[in-house]
Protein backbone atom coordinates (compact mmCIF):
# COMPACT_ATOMS: atom_id res chain seq x y z
CA UNK A 1 0.00 0.00 0.00
CA UNK A 2 1.76 3.42 -1.31
CA UNK A 3 0.18 6.66 -0.80
CA UNK A 4 -0.12 8.96 -3.66
CA UNK A 5 -1.38 12.42 -3.94
CA UNK A 6 -4.14 13.53 -6.58
CA UNK A 7 -7.02 11.64 -4.97
CA UNK A 8 -10.32 12.69 -6.61
CA UNK A 9 -8.47 14.33 -9.34
CA UNK A 10 -8.84 13.70 -13.17
CA UNK A 11 -5.58 12.70 -14.70
CA UNK A 12 -5.71 16.60 -16.34
CA UNK A 13 -5.86 18.50 -13.55
CA UNK A 14 -3.23 16.64 -11.81
CA UNK A 15 -1.08 17.28 -14.61
CA UNK A 16 -2.07 20.78 -14.98
CA UNK A 17 -1.39 21.32 -11.14
CA UNK A 18 1.97 19.81 -11.17
CA UNK A 19 3.71 20.43 -14.14
CA UNK A 20 1.82 24.10 -15.65
CA UNK A 21 4.14 26.36 -13.68
CA UNK A 22 7.45 24.62 -14.00
CA UNK A 23 6.29 24.33 -17.73
CA UNK A 24 6.21 28.68 -18.55
CA UNK A 25 8.88 29.30 -17.57
CA UNK A 26 10.66 27.06 -20.35
CA UNK A 27 8.13 28.25 -22.85
CA UNK A 28 9.28 32.03 -22.31
CA UNK A 29 12.85 31.84 -22.04
CA UNK A 30 12.45 30.26 -25.57
CA UNK A 31 10.16 32.61 -26.78
CA UNK A 32 12.19 35.25 -24.96
CA UNK A 33 15.59 34.04 -27.11
CA UNK A 34 14.18 33.61 -30.65
CA UNK A 35 12.05 37.23 -30.06
CA UNK A 36 15.63 38.97 -29.81
CA UNK A 37 17.29 36.63 -32.54
CA UNK A 38 19.23 34.42 -30.24
CA UNK A 39 20.29 31.05 -31.28
CA UNK A 40 18.68 27.88 -28.98
CA UNK A 41 21.99 26.44 -28.32
CA UNK A 42 22.74 24.22 -25.55
CA UNK A 43 22.98 27.04 -22.68
CA UNK A 44 19.92 27.93 -23.45
CA UNK A 45 18.50 24.41 -23.03
CA UNK A 46 19.93 23.95 -20.02
CA UNK A 47 19.15 27.02 -18.33
CA UNK A 48 15.28 25.78 -19.75
CA UNK A 49 16.03 22.31 -17.85
CA UNK A 50 17.27 24.06 -15.00
CA UNK A 51 14.24 26.73 -14.50
CA UNK A 52 11.87 23.42 -14.89
CA UNK A 53 13.11 21.94 -11.94
CA UNK A 54 14.28 24.73 -9.59
CA UNK A 55 10.59 26.43 -10.85
CA UNK A 56 8.81 22.87 -9.73
CA UNK A 57 10.25 22.82 -6.16
CA UNK A 58 9.82 26.72 -5.25
CA UNK A 59 6.65 27.45 -7.10
CA UNK A 60 3.26 27.24 -5.16
CA UNK A 61 0.81 24.94 -7.20
CA UNK A 62 -1.57 26.61 -9.15
CA UNK A 63 -5.10 26.85 -7.10
CA UNK A 64 -8.51 26.89 -9.72
CA UNK A 65 -11.02 27.55 -7.36
CA UNK A 66 -14.44 29.64 -8.60
CA UNK A 67 -14.69 32.15 -6.26
CA UNK A 68 -15.17 34.58 -8.80
CA UNK A 69 -13.63 34.83 -12.02
CA UNK A 70 -10.94 37.44 -12.07
CA UNK A 71 -10.82 38.53 -8.48
CA UNK A 72 -8.00 36.08 -7.41
CA UNK A 73 -5.56 37.50 -10.76
CA UNK A 74 -3.83 40.28 -8.86
CA UNK A 75 -3.30 38.09 -5.64
CA UNK A 76 -2.22 35.45 -7.84
CA UNK A 77 0.58 37.94 -9.57
CA UNK A 78 1.86 39.37 -6.73
CA UNK A 79 2.24 36.12 -4.96
CA UNK A 80 3.56 34.27 -8.66
CA UNK A 81 6.20 37.81 -8.64
CA UNK A 82 7.63 36.94 -5.36
CA UNK A 83 8.12 33.05 -6.07
CA UNK A 84 9.94 33.37 -9.68
CA UNK A 85 12.09 36.65 -7.67
CA UNK A 86 13.42 34.05 -5.47
CA UNK A 87 13.63 31.53 -8.83
CA UNK A 88 15.60 34.43 -10.50
CA UNK A 89 17.62 34.76 -7.52
CA UNK A 90 18.82 31.51 -7.52
CA UNK A 91 19.63 31.29 -11.15
CA UNK A 92 21.55 34.64 -10.83
CA UNK A 93 23.60 33.19 -8.06
CA UNK A 94 24.43 29.79 -9.73
CA UNK A 95 25.30 31.93 -12.95
CA UNK A 96 27.60 33.46 -10.86
CA UNK A 97 29.23 30.66 -8.57
CA UNK A 98 30.24 28.65 -12.14
CA UNK A 99 30.52 31.10 -13.99
CA UNK A 100 28.61 30.40 -16.58
CA UNK A 101 26.37 34.00 -17.40
CA UNK A 102 28.25 34.98 -19.86
CA UNK A 103 27.01 32.41 -22.25
CA UNK A 104 24.03 34.09 -22.19
CA UNK A 105 22.56 37.62 -23.56
CA UNK A 106 21.40 40.23 -21.06
CA UNK A 107 18.43 41.51 -22.77
CA UNK A 108 16.93 37.75 -22.87
CA UNK A 109 17.45 36.97 -19.58
CA UNK A 110 16.01 40.49 -18.86
CA UNK A 111 12.96 39.62 -20.79
CA UNK A 112 12.63 36.28 -19.44
CA UNK A 113 12.55 37.61 -15.47
CA UNK A 114 9.86 40.42 -16.68
CA UNK A 115 7.74 38.18 -18.65
CA UNK A 116 7.39 35.34 -16.64
CA UNK A 117 5.37 35.92 -14.27
CA UNK A 118 2.81 37.65 -16.09
CA UNK A 119 2.46 34.30 -18.16
CA UNK A 120 2.47 32.45 -15.23
CA UNK A 121 -0.52 34.54 -14.06
CA UNK A 122 -2.11 34.46 -16.84
CA UNK A 123 -2.11 30.70 -17.21
CA UNK A 124 -3.61 30.11 -14.16
CA UNK A 125 -6.56 32.58 -15.07
CA UNK A 126 -6.96 31.15 -18.43
CA UNK A 127 -6.97 27.88 -17.05
CA UNK A 128 -9.43 28.51 -14.08
CA UNK A 129 -11.67 30.38 -16.35
CA UNK A 130 -12.16 27.08 -18.63
CA UNK A 131 -12.55 25.22 -15.75
CA UNK A 132 -15.52 27.65 -15.12
CA UNK A 133 -16.62 27.39 -18.88
CA UNK A 134 -16.92 23.83 -18.92
CA UNK A 135 -18.63 23.90 -15.73
CA UNK A 136 -21.48 25.70 -17.08
CA UNK A 137 -21.35 23.96 -20.05
CA UNK A 138 -22.37 20.61 -18.37
CA UNK A 139 -18.96 19.38 -19.30
CA UNK A 140 -18.61 18.01 -15.80
CA UNK A 141 -21.15 15.56 -15.09
CA UNK A 142 -19.24 13.87 -11.89
CA UNK A 143 -22.01 13.13 -8.79
CA UNK A 144 -20.39 13.38 -5.46
CA UNK A 145 -22.36 12.48 -2.10
CA UNK A 146 -21.12 13.43 1.82
CA UNK A 147 -21.82 10.37 4.29
CA UNK A 148 -21.99 12.51 7.69
CA UNK A 149 -23.53 16.07 7.77
CA UNK A 150 -20.91 17.46 10.56
CA UNK A 151 -19.08 19.95 10.59
CA UNK A 152 -15.98 18.69 8.54
CA UNK A 153 -18.61 17.46 6.38
CA UNK A 154 -20.50 20.99 5.92
CA UNK A 155 -16.54 22.69 5.17
CA UNK A 156 -15.74 19.87 2.76
CA UNK A 157 -19.49 20.94 0.37
CA UNK A 158 -18.37 24.31 0.69
CA UNK A 159 -15.38 23.64 -0.79
CA UNK A 160 -16.22 21.18 -3.46
CA UNK A 161 -18.49 24.22 -4.79
CA UNK A 162 -15.25 26.17 -5.38
CA UNK A 163 -13.59 22.86 -7.09
CA UNK A 164 -15.89 23.14 -10.27
CA UNK A 165 -13.92 20.08 -12.25
CA UNK A 166 -14.60 17.68 -8.91
CA UNK A 167 -17.98 17.76 -9.35
CA UNK A 168 -21.63 18.41 -8.07
CA UNK A 169 -22.77 17.31 -4.78
CA UNK A 170 -25.83 16.12 -4.23
CA UNK A 171 -26.37 15.79 -0.50
CA UNK A 172 -25.53 14.29 2.51
CA UNK A 173 -26.28 10.75 4.05
CA UNK A 174 -26.77 11.08 8.06
CA UNK A 175 -28.42 8.36 10.77
CA UNK A 176 -29.38 11.51 13.37
CA UNK A 177 -32.48 13.19 13.48
CA UNK A 178 -33.10 16.53 11.03
CA UNK A 179 -33.05 18.61 13.87
CA UNK A 180 -29.91 17.46 15.33
CA UNK A 181 -28.36 18.42 12.28
CA UNK A 182 -27.03 21.87 10.76
CA UNK A 183 -29.64 24.04 9.49
CA UNK A 184 -27.98 24.56 6.23
CA UNK A 185 -27.67 20.55 5.63
CA UNK A 186 -31.37 20.11 6.23
CA UNK A 187 -33.01 20.53 3.32
CA UNK A 188 -30.12 18.61 1.14
CA UNK A 189 -30.92 15.25 3.89
CA UNK A 190 -30.77 12.44 1.03
CA UNK A 191 -31.40 9.30 3.48
CA UNK A 192 -29.67 7.47 6.01
CA UNK A 193 -26.19 5.62 5.61
CA UNK A 194 -28.24 2.33 4.82
CA UNK A 195 -29.73 4.18 1.81
CA UNK A 196 -26.42 5.48 0.03
CA UNK A 197 -25.69 2.38 -1.56
CA UNK A 198 -29.05 1.75 -3.26
CA UNK A 199 -29.02 5.73 -4.40
CA UNK A 200 -25.58 5.56 -5.52
CA UNK A 201 -26.60 2.60 -7.84
CA UNK A 202 -29.42 4.82 -8.81
CA UNK A 203 -28.29 8.11 -9.42
CA UNK A 204 -24.61 6.88 -10.61
CA UNK A 205 -22.35 8.66 -7.99
CA UNK A 206 -18.63 8.68 -8.72
CA UNK A 207 -17.45 9.66 -5.76
CA UNK A 208 -18.82 9.51 -1.51
CA UNK A 209 -16.81 11.14 1.06
CA UNK A 210 -16.68 9.94 4.35
CA UNK A 211 -16.87 12.52 7.24
CA UNK A 212 -17.56 11.07 9.95
CA UNK A 213 -15.02 11.37 13.43
CA UNK A 214 -12.78 9.22 13.65
CA UNK A 215 -14.02 7.61 17.07
CA UNK A 216 -16.45 6.33 15.16
CA UNK A 217 -14.72 3.47 13.69
CA UNK A 218 -16.89 0.82 14.25
CA UNK A 219 -20.00 2.69 12.03
CA UNK A 220 -17.13 3.70 9.21
CA UNK A 221 -16.04 0.38 8.94
CA UNK A 222 -19.98 -1.03 8.71
CA UNK A 223 -20.59 2.16 5.92
CA UNK A 224 -17.64 0.98 3.70
CA UNK A 225 -18.52 -3.24 3.84
CA UNK A 226 -21.96 -2.01 2.92
CA UNK A 227 -20.77 -0.15 -0.38
CA UNK A 228 -18.59 -3.06 -1.10
CA UNK A 229 -20.46 -3.25 -4.37
CA UNK A 230 -20.71 -0.05 -5.58
CA UNK A 231 -18.24 1.39 -7.95
CA UNK A 232 -17.90 5.05 -6.49
CA UNK A 233 -14.97 5.87 -5.39
CA UNK A 234 -15.02 6.47 -1.73
CA UNK A 235 -12.65 9.02 0.29
CA UNK A 236 -12.29 9.42 4.01
CA UNK A 237 -12.12 12.93 5.48
CA UNK A 238 -10.75 12.93 8.63
CA UNK A 239 -12.02 15.26 11.23
CA UNK A 240 -8.60 16.71 12.63
CA UNK A 241 -9.76 19.93 13.90
CA UNK A 242 -10.19 18.84 17.19
CA UNK A 243 -6.40 19.00 17.67
CA UNK A 244 -4.24 21.46 17.48
CA UNK A 245 -2.50 21.29 14.38
CA UNK A 246 0.76 22.95 13.12
CA UNK A 247 1.86 22.79 9.74
CA UNK A 248 -0.26 19.31 9.34
CA UNK A 249 0.10 17.23 6.55
CA UNK A 250 0.16 13.77 5.23
CA UNK A 251 2.68 10.96 4.61
CA UNK A 252 3.76 6.97 4.79
CA UNK A 253 6.51 5.21 6.15
CA UNK A 254 6.85 2.50 4.21
CA UNK A 255 3.37 2.92 3.01
CA UNK A 256 1.69 2.91 6.18
CA UNK A 257 -0.06 6.22 6.02
CA UNK A 258 0.62 9.46 9.11
CA UNK A 259 -0.42 12.49 9.67
CA UNK A 260 1.60 15.28 10.65
CA UNK A 261 0.17 16.99 13.36
CA UNK A 262 3.10 19.52 14.73
CA UNK A 263 5.69 19.53 12.06
CA UNK A 264 8.29 22.04 11.06
CA UNK A 265 7.26 23.85 7.61
CA UNK A 266 10.92 23.59 6.71
CA UNK A 267 11.01 19.29 6.21
CA UNK A 268 12.15 18.22 3.17
CA UNK A 269 12.75 20.44 -0.10
CA UNK A 270 11.01 23.44 1.67
CA UNK A 271 14.14 23.36 4.35
CA UNK A 272 16.90 23.56 1.54
CA UNK A 273 14.70 26.08 0.14
CA UNK A 274 14.49 28.49 3.11
CA UNK A 275 18.15 28.02 3.91
CA UNK A 276 19.39 29.14 0.61
CA UNK A 277 17.35 32.09 0.84
CA UNK A 278 18.81 32.93 3.72
CA UNK A 279 22.27 32.15 2.50
CA UNK A 280 21.79 34.14 -0.57
CA UNK A 281 20.33 37.36 1.16
CA UNK A 282 22.52 37.82 4.02
CA UNK A 283 25.55 37.39 2.33
CA UNK A 284 24.14 40.34 0.06
CA UNK A 285 23.42 42.04 3.03
CA UNK A 286 26.79 41.57 4.32
CA UNK A 287 28.70 43.06 1.65
CA UNK A 288 26.05 46.37 1.06
CA UNK A 289 26.40 46.89 4.34
CA UNK A 290 30.31 46.37 4.82
CA UNK A 291 31.30 49.75 5.68
CA UNK A 292 28.27 50.86 7.94
CA UNK A 293 29.19 47.88 10.25
CA UNK A 294 33.04 49.09 10.28
CA UNK A 295 31.64 52.51 11.07
CA UNK A 296 28.92 51.50 13.93
CA UNK A 297 31.79 48.92 15.43
CA UNK A 298 34.44 52.14 15.37
CA UNK A 299 32.17 54.49 17.01
CA UNK A 300 31.10 51.24 19.72
CA UNK A 301 34.88 50.81 20.68
CA UNK A 302 35.62 54.80 21.04
CA UNK A 303 32.38 56.09 22.79
CA UNK A 304 31.88 54.04 25.81
CA UNK A 305 34.56 51.24 27.57
CA UNK A 306 33.73 46.95 26.74
CA UNK A 307 33.54 45.01 24.06
CA UNK A 308 31.97 45.86 20.61
CA UNK A 309 30.03 42.48 20.23
CA UNK A 310 27.44 41.71 22.79
CA UNK A 311 26.84 37.69 23.06
CA UNK A 312 23.44 36.37 24.64
CA UNK A 313 22.39 32.77 25.43
CA UNK A 314 19.40 31.96 23.23
CA UNK A 315 17.16 29.35 22.70
CA UNK A 316 17.30 28.15 18.64
CA UNK A 317 16.45 25.28 16.45
CA UNK A 318 14.60 22.62 18.34
CA UNK A 319 15.11 24.30 21.68
CA UNK A 320 19.05 24.35 21.35
CA UNK A 321 21.17 27.10 22.53
CA UNK A 322 23.37 29.24 20.80
CA UNK A 323 25.37 32.92 20.74
CA UNK A 324 23.24 35.19 19.50
CA UNK A 325 25.59 38.35 18.09
CA UNK A 326 24.59 42.25 18.78
CA UNK A 327 26.92 45.69 18.74
CA UNK A 328 26.65 46.36 22.49
CA UNK A 329 24.34 49.59 23.22
CA UNK A 330 24.34 49.35 27.16
CA UNK A 331 27.40 49.92 29.95
CA UNK A 332 26.44 46.11 31.02
CA UNK A 333 26.46 42.65 29.07
CA UNK A 334 24.08 40.61 31.14
CA UNK A 335 23.25 36.84 30.68
CA UNK A 336 21.64 35.57 33.12
CA UNK A 337 18.05 36.63 35.45
CA UNK A 338 18.29 39.40 32.93
CA UNK A 339 16.00 42.62 32.88
CA UNK A 340 14.45 43.81 29.48
CA UNK A 341 15.51 46.98 28.09
CA UNK A 342 12.71 50.15 29.00
CA UNK A 343 12.13 53.55 27.86
CA UNK A 344 14.82 55.79 29.07
CA UNK A 345 17.20 52.75 30.29
CA UNK A 346 19.77 54.07 32.36
CA UNK A 347 22.08 51.29 30.91
CA UNK A 348 21.86 52.46 27.71
CA UNK A 349 24.30 54.49 25.81
CA UNK A 350 23.68 57.80 23.72
CA UNK A 351 24.99 55.80 20.93
CA UNK A 352 22.75 52.44 21.94
CA UNK A 353 19.91 54.22 22.20
CA UNK A 354 20.15 55.34 18.42
CA UNK A 355 21.04 52.19 17.42
CA UNK A 356 18.41 49.83 19.52
CA UNK A 357 15.94 52.50 17.67
CA UNK A 358 16.95 52.09 14.67
CA UNK A 359 17.59 48.20 14.82
CA UNK A 360 21.51 48.85 13.31
CA UNK A 361 22.48 46.69 16.59
CA UNK A 362 21.26 43.74 15.15
CA UNK A 363 22.98 43.81 12.27
CA UNK A 364 25.76 41.38 13.29
CA UNK A 365 23.08 39.07 13.34
CA UNK A 366 23.64 38.44 9.24
CA UNK A 367 26.38 36.24 10.88
CA UNK A 368 23.99 34.38 12.74
CA UNK A 369 22.02 34.16 9.73
CA UNK A 370 25.52 32.98 7.37
CA UNK A 371 26.09 30.02 10.46
CA UNK A 372 22.80 28.82 10.46
CA UNK A 373 21.78 29.37 13.96
CA UNK A 374 19.73 32.28 12.64
CA UNK A 375 16.90 32.76 9.48
CA UNK A 376 16.70 36.11 8.02
CA UNK A 377 12.70 35.30 9.17
CA UNK A 378 11.39 33.62 11.87
CA UNK A 379 10.14 34.39 15.24
CA UNK A 380 13.12 36.61 17.20
CA UNK A 381 14.73 34.37 20.31
CA UNK A 382 14.35 35.91 23.55
CA UNK A 383 16.92 35.20 26.17
CA UNK A 384 17.15 32.42 28.01
CA UNK A 385 15.60 33.56 31.34
CA UNK A 386 12.74 35.15 29.55
CA UNK A 387 12.13 31.81 28.14
CA UNK A 388 12.39 30.31 30.89
CA UNK A 389 9.67 32.19 32.76
CA UNK A 390 7.43 32.35 29.45
CA UNK A 391 7.25 28.61 28.41
CA UNK A 392 5.01 27.67 32.09
CA UNK A 393 2.72 30.70 31.60
CA UNK A 394 1.98 30.89 27.43
CA UNK A 395 0.59 27.98 25.66
CA UNK A 396 2.32 26.80 22.84
CA UNK A 397 5.32 28.77 23.70
CA UNK A 398 8.03 26.49 22.88
CA UNK A 399 6.58 25.80 19.24
CA UNK A 400 8.48 28.73 18.13
CA UNK A 401 11.30 26.78 18.25
CA UNK A 402 10.23 24.08 15.61
CA UNK A 403 12.38 26.71 13.04
CA UNK A 404 15.61 28.83 13.58
CA UNK A 405 14.94 32.11 15.08
CA UNK A 406 14.43 34.94 12.99
CA UNK A 407 15.94 38.80 12.74
CA UNK A 408 12.79 39.63 11.96
CA UNK A 409 8.92 38.19 12.09
CA UNK A 410 5.43 38.38 11.46
CA UNK A 411 5.32 39.69 15.26
CA UNK A 412 7.32 42.54 14.68
CA UNK A 413 6.11 44.33 11.41
CA UNK A 414 2.58 43.73 13.16
CA UNK A 415 3.84 46.32 16.14
CA UNK A 416 4.95 43.79 18.56
CA UNK A 417 8.35 44.60 18.79
CA UNK A 418 10.61 45.34 21.52
CA UNK A 419 9.76 44.90 25.43
CA UNK A 420 6.93 42.79 26.82
CA UNK A 421 5.96 44.94 29.45
CA UNK A 422 2.56 42.05 30.31
CA UNK A 423 1.56 38.39 29.84
CA UNK A 424 -0.77 39.89 27.27
CA UNK A 425 1.86 41.52 25.05
CA UNK A 426 3.85 37.92 24.83
CA UNK A 427 0.66 36.15 24.44
CA UNK A 428 -0.03 38.47 21.14
CA UNK A 429 3.70 37.86 19.95
CA UNK A 430 3.06 34.41 20.22
CA UNK A 431 0.00 34.09 18.06
CA UNK A 432 1.75 35.54 15.41
CA UNK A 433 4.84 33.47 15.69
CA UNK A 434 2.62 30.30 15.20
CA UNK A 435 0.23 32.20 12.60
CA UNK A 436 3.42 32.16 10.63
CA UNK A 437 4.51 28.85 11.18
CA UNK A 438 0.86 28.02 9.90
CA UNK A 439 1.11 30.16 6.70
CA UNK A 440 4.73 29.74 5.90
CA UNK A 441 5.84 30.44 2.54
CA UNK A 442 8.73 32.18 -0.03
CA UNK A 443 6.03 34.90 -0.48
CA UNK A 444 5.36 35.34 3.03
CA UNK A 445 9.28 35.86 4.33
CA UNK A 446 9.29 38.36 1.33
CA UNK A 447 6.61 40.64 2.55
CA UNK A 448 7.66 40.46 6.04
CA UNK A 449 11.10 41.38 4.72
CA UNK A 450 9.81 44.43 2.25
CA UNK A 451 7.49 45.32 5.43
CA UNK A 452 10.44 45.36 7.98
CA UNK A 453 12.47 48.10 5.56
CA UNK A 454 9.34 50.26 6.47
CA UNK A 455 9.40 49.67 9.92
CA UNK A 456 12.26 49.53 11.29
CA UNK A 457 13.24 53.05 11.78
CA UNK A 458 9.71 53.72 13.59
CA UNK A 459 11.08 54.37 17.42
CA UNK A 460 8.13 53.92 19.50
CA UNK A 461 8.59 50.71 20.65
CA UNK A 462 12.24 49.92 20.40
CA UNK A 463 14.42 51.06 23.65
Amino acid sequence: MWMRDGAGESPPITLIKRHLMPAIPVVTLLVSALCLGQPLTAPYCTLAVIGFAITSQLMSRPRFEDMGVGKLWWRDLRRVSLEWGCVALLLIFLGLVFRVAGAYSRNVLILWFAVTPFAMSAAVEATRRVAVWRRRLGAVRRRLVIAGATHIGCELAARLTQESWLGTVDGFFDDRRPDRLPRAVRSRLLGRFRDIAEYSRRNQVHAIYVCMPISAQARIRALLEGLRDSTASIYLVPDLTAFDLMQPRFGEVRGLPLVAVRESPFCGTTGIVKRALDIVLSATAVIITGPVLLAIAAAVRYTSPGPIIFRQRRYGLDGREFQVYKFRTMTVCEDGAIQQAKRDDPRVTPLGRFLRRSSLDELPQLFNVLKGSMSLVGPRPHAVAHNEYYRKLVNGYMLRHKVRPGMTGLAQVNGQRGETRSLRKMNRRVQFDLEYLNNWSIGLDLRILLKTVLVVFRADRAH
